[in-house]
């Protein structure tokens, strides 16, 4: 990060914080689930944390724990939001910009508003999307190319979306009572004096909306000492969140809920890892032993069976190991559906290695698997 950023190391590390084991795993859930974002629920990390598993794939580190525990996060995330509603209402910073507008209007709708976004980006899309749900049927979008507005136009073919180039943004700033900023400029696209320059809104209306989700701001922020103006950024948005504050309690409780249930599982999951060499070996012993007495079978049967009665035979066999495993098996995995402390798993451990000398190397297992208990008891 600090190459990439060229911020020295000990200024990123004053704003890291570290966490370790069950915390780290708990945290990222968390995230998946949008308990941690400015506004609860909000969907787009959770794309991100799809991306993480995506990008992963093949590169040195991202093993079968880190693959399994981002695939197990999105699982978390995609529950949390099924079971508890929690992506109803203002669920990303775009939703809730537009609901922030909505709530500072004279009348609350967008039906007579004057609106402009400007940028058409990802955030852009994501603000007309929130419109068009709110009601808004005519807008007017300001963006460096057609080609992204056009593309958006032909989504919401019953709205009407005007296209101005950049070079009108000034213009068509005059002519509107809201405007949405969601670009990537690194300096402000209005300052003081061009909105000085701009025409008044009606007098219902009072004053010019400016609602910028840019980070950076697109709006300087000598903009609010207008007083026909009023700008509202990121900071904002705290006052929607505000209005479904109990709302938004209740199923950050029932989230957490859901997540403990699901960090267990995974710990389970992961526990029971340490104990794949011990299955794997005891499963090749056992499938040995089958073909073995198969082949053992069908020789004595001679060359007149049929491949009818092979495959019943194989079948047969096959029946007969799986049916015998399943105990054996179900005690040396963790799977969360049985409170099986980790001792008893590592005694089954040890007693199937013994009865059927199967060399595994159990030494690193029980270390692994002794560190875990003392985890837990702490």
């Amino acid at each position: 990060m600090s190459k990439l950023s060229g911020v020295p190391v000990s200024e990123l590390s004053e704003h890291r914080f570290l966490l370790f084991n069950k915390d780290a795993t708990q945290h990222l859930f968390e995230v998946a689930a949008g308990l941690d974002s400015l506004v609860l629920g909000e969907g787009q990390i959770l794309a991100q944390v799809k991306h993480v598993v995506k990008v992963g794939q093949g590169v040195p580190g991202f093993d079968r724990k880190i693959s399994g525990l981002f695939k197990h996060a999105i699982t978390v995330g995609k529950r949390v939001r099924t079971e508890t509603n929690i992506a109803s209402g203002s669920v990303s910073v775009s939703s809730a910009a537009v609901e922030l507008a909505l709530m500072k209007l004279p009348e609350p709708s967008y039906s007579t508003a004057r609106v402009l976004v400007i940028g058409a980006g990802k955030m852009g899309k994501l603000v007309i999307k929130h419109l068009v749900a709110k009601g808004c049927r005519e807008m007017v979008v300001v963006n460096r190319s057609e080609d992204r507005v056009a593309a958006i136009r032909g989504e919401f073919k019953d709205v009407e979306i005007i296209y101005k180039p950049l070079s009108d943004m000034q213009a068509s700033a005059g002519e509107a009572d809201i405007i949405f900023t969601s670009t990537a400029s690194e300096t402000p696209l209005f300052l003081k004096e061009h909105v000085q320059m701009l025409p008044s809104v009606s007098p219902k209306l009072g004053k010019r909306l400016f609602v910028d989700i840019s980070v950076p701001r697109n709006i300087a922020p000598c903009v609010s000492d207008l007083v026909t103006a009023c700008v509202y950024n990121v900071d904002d948005l705290k006052e929607v969140v505000a209005a479904n504050k109990e709302d938004r309690l209740r199923k950050a409780m029932e989230a957490q809920t859901i997540i403990i249930e699901e960090l267990n599982k995974f710990e389970a999951w992961k526990d029971s890892l340490e104990t794949v060499p011990t299955i794997k070996k005891f499963r090749a012993y056992a499938e040995r032993i089958r073909a073995s007495e198969v082949d053992k079978c069908l020789s004595k049967m001679g060359d007149d069976i049929s491949k009818k009665q092979q495959k019943a035979i194989y079948d047969l066999s096959m029946g007969i190991v799986n049916k015998l495993l399943h105990g054996p098996m179900q005690h040396l995995r963790c799977d969360g559906s049985e409170n099986r402390p980790l001792s008893e798993i590592l005694e089954n451990m040890n007693a199937i290695n013994r009865m059927f000398d199967l060399e595994t190397d159990i030494s690193l297992l029980e270390e692994k698997i002794r560190a875990k208990m003392e985890r837990s008891q702490k």
